[in-house]
């Protein structure tokens, strides 16, 4: 990378997944509303006509008047291609496609198991983790190769297991993992501020938060605005909306948009644990035991959320391709907008352009005193000149680390049993989810019907075996 007189960095990017209608064009925005850096993002897609869109309509955007910086985009056709002198490796990719998610979200209901994402634990977690981690193993290898001193930012989903999977093959990788389900929490908690003590006109960033836990799996042990203690304002929040549910006035009902909710599973969750349940609901509810919120259907109701369908998925996925086509022959204007991802303020806090402390997801180093080394944890960290710095929380809350620890030892034996190239490992961390209540007949049975649906983006060794 190289420092200009100006202080403007001039940046190489490589994006693996830069065909995203999604990832990639958030990061287009807040890279163009950046004026401390400028560069060259390399898009790098199995899709690769979607790559090329994507550059056309990157590089649209260095004509207009409201960019604050210049950014040249390239279709890549190979990892070696995009990842060559890169300074920061964004990945964001969909591990098949949502034929696939199709079978892991709705397979299992055949068989009375629900899920609310199914990206992340769950039958549908699990089976999600078998196609994406020997893709993780493939691209972290090519970083060794051919871009060994980068950042990694990873996006995708199973976020733990994705950035374990990094460090497993690649233990000197610098890579870290993104998500931004805390946000929604740090603005619950300005609605609890409005809501019991008026007060307005508070930042997402003003609401200090401690994190921990695994990714969307996250508590917060501590909340503060300017010094207050906030758990006594949410507690009184809890109590008020504990039997309706809180939906912020503007935002999507939770009846009517797939992806909100009422928040009623949060404020069960503060209920029991004296602690505020820091990912979403529809995540928060498959971590747990699956007779808690997802026994059924009409128990999903009563607790204000919904089960995210794959048909819902494909139909944006169609609408947002139709979206692309138009931006790239300008039948439609790119919308350059802050997006709230912290992608690139963290890449400022790694070029010593700012100290910027966020959650983020990283191997175990001390994090957590109670927890295995080397696994995959969320807690805050500072972003500091070439430094990623996790913050030190000791042990975590004995309740909490009962709800965590199953998932933890479970996602290991998931990184066993594709490095080991065993599908058996893959069967017991099926058997051993919290959701899981088969007896072991309907769970092989389900299983392997899971994995013949998703055969197509398996490794061979994973192909034509039944457990």
């Amino acid at each position: 990378m190289n420092f200009k007189k100006d202080k403007v960095y001039d940046l190489n990017i490589a994006y693996i997944g830069g065909g995203s209608q999604g990832w990639a064009w958030g990061l287009m925005s807040d890279l163009a509303l950046e004026p401390s850096l400028n560069g060259r993002v390399r898009l790098y897609d199995i899709d690769h006509k979607a790559a090329e869109n994507n550059a056309i309509i990157g590089n649209e955007l260095n004509k207009r008047d409201d960019v604050k910086s210049q950014w040249h985009y390239v279709k890549s056709d190979s990892l070696k291609d995009a990842l060559t002198g890169a300074d920061f490796v964004v990945i964001s990719i969909l591990p098949g496609t949502f034929d696939e998610m199709d079978s892991d979200v709705h397979t299992p209901e055949d068989y009375g198991i629900y899920q609310s994402v199914g990206d992340t634990v769950g039958p549908g977690g699990i089976i999600r983790a078998l196609r994406t981690l020997p893709m993780y193993e493939e691209i972290a290898l090519a970083i060794k190769e051919y871009s060994k001193d980068a950042w990694v930012i990873n996006f995708t989903n199973p976020m733990t297991l994705c950035t374990r999977m990094l460090y497993k093959t690649f233990p000197e990788i610098k890579a870290f993992g993104n998500c931004h389900e805390v946000f929604g929490t740090q603005k619950l908690l300005i609605s609890a501020l409005k809501d019991i003590c008026d007060i307005d006109d508070v930042k997402r960033e003003e609401i200090k938060v401690d994190v921990v836990g695994i990714n969307h799996f996250t508590w917060v042990t501590k909340a503060t605005y300017k010094g207050m203690d906030l758990f006594p304002i949410y507690e009184q929040f809890v109590d008020k909306y504990y039997e309706t549910g809180f939906v912020k006035e503007g935002d999507d009902n939770w009846m009517n948009n797939a992806f909100a909710s009422g928040q009623r599973v949060k404020f069960e969750l503060f209920k029991q644990y004296g602690y505020i349940a820091a990912a979403g609901d529809r995540h928060l509810a498959e971590a747990c035991k699956g007779s808690w919120f997802l026994k059924s259907p009409d128990r999903v109701k009563d607790y204000t959320f919904g089960l995210t369908k794959v048909d819902y998925r494909k139909e944006k996925q169609k609408n947002l391709r139709e979206k692309g086509l138009r931006l790239r022959n300008l039948e439609e204007q790119f919308e350059i907008k802050e997006t709230g991802e912290e992608a690139v303020q963290q890449m400022r806090g790694i070029l010593g352009l700012r100290d910027f402390v966020t959650n983020t997801n990283l191997p175990n180093k001390g994090q957590f005193s109670n927890l295995p080394k080397d696994v995959v944890v969320e807690t805050n960290a500072l972003f500091r000149r070439d430094r990623v710095m996790p913050i030190t929380m000791g042990d975590m809350p004995m309740s909490l680390l009962g709800l965590t620890m199953p998932h933890v030892t479970n996602q290991e034996l998931v990184i066993e049993a594709v490095t080991e190239r065993d599908l058996k490992k893959a069967f017991r961390a099926f058997i051993n989810d919290p959701n899981m209540k088969l007896d072991l007949h309907e769970a092989r049975q389900l299983f392997n019907k899971m994995v013949k649906n998703t055969e197509k983006y398996l490794p061979d060794y994973f192909k034509n075996v039944e457990v």
